[in-house]
């Protein structure tokens, strides 16, 4: 079976999304996410370029991935310099990756028109750049930029340009759709070209703006590619990058490739969702594979035929890629997904028992009002464990009221929180101020709790999110609190949901404590 080689470029393209900007535990986030997936190659972004990148690529070493390693992206190195004196080839081996990708440019109009220069001296910089690093890391892909807009231009030397980077040392030279426009038969066939000329290791770098970017990545691959980058869920640039939520099942459950593995591609609609959430935007219900309506029936004849052989409406078994059937009449759906999840916690539940149908019917209640369990498995895991008995509680609200007041234009305002609450038979009653009024009443909560239950000093809110579910009401829309806790061991996600910002940030800081103090309890 014949092996592809994925690699996810999420952090570097998706983040440049319009409207998308992830933070350093953002990305820290993604990329054990990704790893899970078995991705091979995750492109963290370019660390000579802004100072979060390098902070990211400082803290990833530290990350313990399984599968994948964390690539460096950077450009060949400036005209003016060479490349030792480069401050941003310089920050590239400091990032200290397995993996360096380089993107250099491949189409004559280009190196005459934006680097300024000539074309022999743009071959110089790409030999240069990738015999320099080649020799110091253990693998440097070529990003050819433009490649099949300049080999349509000037093919000779659009090929010269990877013959530079091939005789530099490069481990796979990656042909790039940059624009986007490139039909997939003129891939196909200029890729077979290079192939064929070349003989050695080539890789896919697609965009969408023609919605060509997976169709182009398979025309690739059926002309000898081995290497496929893209982003889940298509996030990039303009119309964004090739979708590797639509790659991965293409090339693996239709074709027959090697790609993650059967265990890791169920694991695709789950690794979707957690990173729209994360970027903050919206599903894409119809997104082939992974999408709520990708297997989604409704009424009529597609329905009486799908209960008898759901290969009659179904071009694969939606559970392939962790995704489920859907019967829009009656509801039939989604018992699977539950016991999948309560396996992963280590809970057992019987397929009939009642207790799974009442877990299932709650998901569905909650996620009607607009909770998002995707990236707050810790709320469902409480969610699960109260429904099942095995939860507890360990203090109990009797009031809280937070102000923020502001006294002078131009100043910061200022929050407090006052907090009331019941541990055991001792009411401890205390104030704290914050940043935010949500910042205030996190640290009179903790502030509470902590002699009671000292374990909670170690834990920290790495990230909070806001989502407003629908606008019709305008200030008084309901709103979809994300907040990411940790520790000194693991980081875990809640979830709260009301029309009130301050008690959906109330419901996921509570999710949160009592995440922590039972896994305490079971150490």
């Amino acid at each position: 079976m014949k092996r592809i080689e994925i690699y996810d470029t999420t952090l570097r393209d998706g983040s440049q999304s319009e409207e998308i900007n992830f933070s350093v535990e953002d990305k820290l986030r993604i990329t054990e996410k990704l790893d899970e997936l078995g991705i091979h190659y995750i492109e963290g972004g370019w660390p000579g370029s802004n100072p979060k990148d390098a902070e990211y690529f400082k803290k990833a070493r530290k990350l313990r991935l399984q599968n994948a390693k964390v690539v460096a992206f950077g450009s060949t190195h400036r005209a003016s310099v060479s490349v030792e004196k480069d401050h941003n080839i310089q920050s590239l081996l400091k990032a200290e990756t397995p993996v360096i990708t380089i993107f250099g440019k491949t189409w004559d109009f280009h190196a005459t028109t934006a680097l300024r220069i000539s074309l022999e001296r743009n071959l110089e910089l790409i030999y240069d750049t990738v015999k320099y690093l080649k020799s110091r890391v253990e693998k440097v892909f070529f990003d050819a930029e433009h490649f099949y807009d300049g080999f349509k231009n000037n093919p000779e030397y659009a090929l010269k340009c990877l013959e530079a980077a091939r005789d530099a040392g490069a481990d796979c030279l990656v042909l790039c759709d940059t624009n986007g426009g490139t039909l997939p038969d003129e891939v196909k066939k200029i890729t077979r070209e290079v192939k064929k000329g070349l003989k050695c290791k080539i890789g896919i770098h697609a965009h969408n703006d023609a919605e060509c970017g997976v169709a182009n990545s398979l025309a690739a691959v059926a002309s000898g590619a081995t290497h496929v980058q893209g982003t889940i869920n298509g996030l990039g640039e303009r119309c964004g990058n090739a979708n590797l939520c639509s790659i991965i099942p293409n090339l693996q459950i239709k074709s027959g490739y090697a790609c993650i593995g059967d265990e890791n591609i169920r694991k695709l609609r789950e690794v979707s969702r957690f990173i729209n959430e994360i970027a903050n935007i919206r599903h894409f219900n119809r997104q082939p594979y992974v999408g709520d309506s990708a297997f989604a029936h409704k009424g009529g004849v597609h329905v009486s035929a799908i209960l008898k052989n759901p290969e009659t409406y179904e071009h694969i078994r939606p559970e392939l890629v962790g995704n489920s059937r859907r019967v829009l009449v009656s509801d039939l759906a989604g018992k699977s997904n539950i016991l999948r999840k309560t396996e992963e916690l280590g809970i057992h539940i019987d397929r009939n028992s009642p207790q799974l149908e009442e877990i299932l019917q709650t998901v569905k209640e909650l996620e009607n009002q607009g909770f998002q369990f995707e990236a707050a498995d810790a709320s469902f895991e409480l969610l699960v464990k109260k429904i099942m008995g095995l939860h507890r509680r360990f203090f109990d609200l009797i009031g809280f009221r937070v102000i923020v007041e502001k006294r002078k234009e131009g100043e910061e305002p200022l929050s407090e929180a006052t907090i009331m609450v019941k541990v055991g038979g001792h009411i401890e009653h205390t104030a704290a101020t914050g940043n935010g009024p949500v910042n205030a009443l996190d640290n009179a909560l903790r502030k509470a709790l902590e002699k009671f239950y000292p374990a909670l000093k170690d834990v920290r809110l790495n990230d909070y999110k806001v989502r407003v579910l629908s606008t019709k009401k305008g200030t008084g829309s309901r709103v979809r609190v994300l907040i990411e806790s940790g520790d000194n061991e693991r980081k875990w996600g809640t979830v709260g949901v009301s029309e009130n910002i301050i008690e959906a940030s109330w419901q996921a800081l509570v999710d949160s404590i009592d995440y922590k103090l039972l896994r305490e309890e079971d150490k």
